[in-house]
């Protein structure tokens, strides 16, 4: 396992953009999976977009074309660029990585409040 830590939230008005970072205390290259998650208030957390060793990216739905994932093994650090911001991303976004053992390793999470 290893400790995440996210950052790059903040107050954004709709149509806005964010960038967020989720650096990892160890490698990332091993690992299976890493994802961005969000968790709003009164709704279960959600998978919004994950990337695989080989580099293989998947989206939710509703952030498909407006969200990257990416990720730079030499930082140990994955991004998540979020153009178009709309109310309804408003959450807490939470990094997780998967490693071969299937540990899964979660981050604090950091806020994204976007204004309409």
């Amino acid at each position: 396992q290893v400790d995440l830590v996210e950052s790059g939230g903040g107050l954004v008005q709709f149509g806005g953009s964010l960038r967020l970072s989720c650096a990892a205390s160890g490698s990332i290259e091993s690992m299976n999976t890493m994802g961005w998650n969000r968790e709003a208030p009164g709704k279960e957390r959600e998978l919004v977009a994950s990337i695989i060793r080989d580099g293989t990216t998947s989206y939710a739905e509703s952030v498909k074309g407006r969200f990257t994932i990416s990720r730079d093994n030499a930082k140990n650090t994955v991004y998540l660029q979020m153009n178009d911001l709309k109310p309804e991303d408003t959450a807490v976004y939470y990094c997780h990585a998967a490693d071969p053992f299937l540990q899964i390793s979660w981050g604090q999470g950091t806020q994204v409040t976007v204004s309409s």
